[in-house]
């Protein structure tokens, strides 16, 4: 089915319908339980708002990225279309966790490609899940190609992080549960995503547009890797510099991809860029006020509310938090270092 061309673009990399969301939804509920929306009355009180948190983290994998890949390896999987080498992916480690996740489960092996300087947390949870990790060295050395080149010498499958219609559709479900629990409640004015591919932040722009129109779709960024926001102001996908630093390790791919961008540069409301200070502070606030832990990347949308960068004073809002695997030194920075909220 990925060999089809339209408009001068393969299959796999044209938006998908809203069907496909769907239906990505009852495949991957098999092995994946929805995730809680959580809420707390002194967190309304301080933003005068209803303020939902929904709950990425206790995914098997720790974050949200297993919907996608586990969507696309199924559908490989059903059409019989995997290399016998098995799987490959390159990441910062969430991606490459919910990879090696599904391959486990397909009891085949999997490569991960991940940066020399990913979190321990995450290397170590990659390699725990079976999979084999090769480091390479961010910025300089070109992963797609080292990817390439292995998938061709060793018969693996790439799954790709965010540019697959298959990974949009999977990431996707994560709105279609938020429509789903909230359902009978007043509507959801504000779903805030984060954003480094684009693939969740695609796929509930595109599920909010279908399902609940007058829903507002943010996503964040961190400053110095705001490429969407750029990308965004000049109607076409611009890379970052490569050349900044931020804690959010997850949120610092070179830039969108182009079918992510063209779903998000119809259907989101906009995007806004944050600082480390704003994230670490919200890292504190999730797990003084949820309960839960985490990560950087992961608590981008709630720093983005908190710092007042989206104004949802009024509001019925829900923040995703995707994701939780962090090293300790950073999680206890943000407890201890952190300024207090509340």
């Amino acid at each position: 089915m990925n060999e089809v061309v339209s408009f001068g673009r393969p299959w796999n990399l044209l938006e998908p319908d809203i069907e496909e969301v769907q239906q990505a939804r009852e495949r991957i509920g098999k092995d994946l339980r929805p995730t809680p929306l959580l809420e707390n009355e002194r967190a309304n009180d301080l933003m005068g708002a209803r303020l939902l948190v929904k709950a990425e983290g206790l995914q098997p994998t720790g974050s949200f990225k297993v919907r996608g890949a586990l969507n696309m390896i199924s559908l490989l999987a059903q059409d019989n279309a995997l290399g016998k080498g098995g799987l490959l992916t390159f990441s910062s480690g969430n991606h490459g966790q919910a990879v090696a996740w599904a391959a486990r489960k397909l009891g085949m092996p999997a490569v991960v490609l991940m940066p020399h300087d990913a979190p321990a947390t995450k290397v170590r949870l990659t390699k725990a899940w079976g999979a084999e990790v090769i480091l390479y060295n961010r910025p300089g050395d070109d992963r797609e190609l080292i990817g390439r080149t292995l998938a061709r010498e060793r018969d693996l499958t790439i799954i790709p992080p965010f540019e697959d219609r298959r990974i949009v559709a999977g990431a996707g479900t994560l709105a279609l549960e938020v429509l789903e629990t909230l359902t009978g409640q007043p509507p959801l004015d504000i779903l805030v995503t984060n954003c480094s591919g684009g693939g969740m932040a695609a796929g509930s722009a595109l599920v909010a547009r279908k399902l609940s129109p007058t829903t507002q779709v943010w996503t964040t960024e961190p400053t110095g890797f705001d490429d969407l926001r750029r990308s965004l102001l000049a109607g076409q996908v611009v890379a970052n510099s490569g050349s900044g630093t931020s804690i959010c390790d997850s949120l610092i791919a070179p830039k969108t991809g182009e079918l992510t961008f063209s779903v998000m540069s119809k259907y989101l409301a906009g995007a806004v860029s944050i600082d480390d200070e704003d994230v670490l502070q919200a890292m504190q606030f999730a797990f003084h006020e949820y309960r839960v832990v985490v990560e950087p990347g992961g608590a981008a949308g709630l720093a983005a509310v908190l710092s007042g960068k989206i104004d949802v004073k009024g509001k019925t809002v829900v923040v995703v938090l995707s994701g939780s695997n962090v090293d300790r030194p950073i999680f206890e920075k943000a407890l201890v270092s952190a300024p207090k909220i509340l």
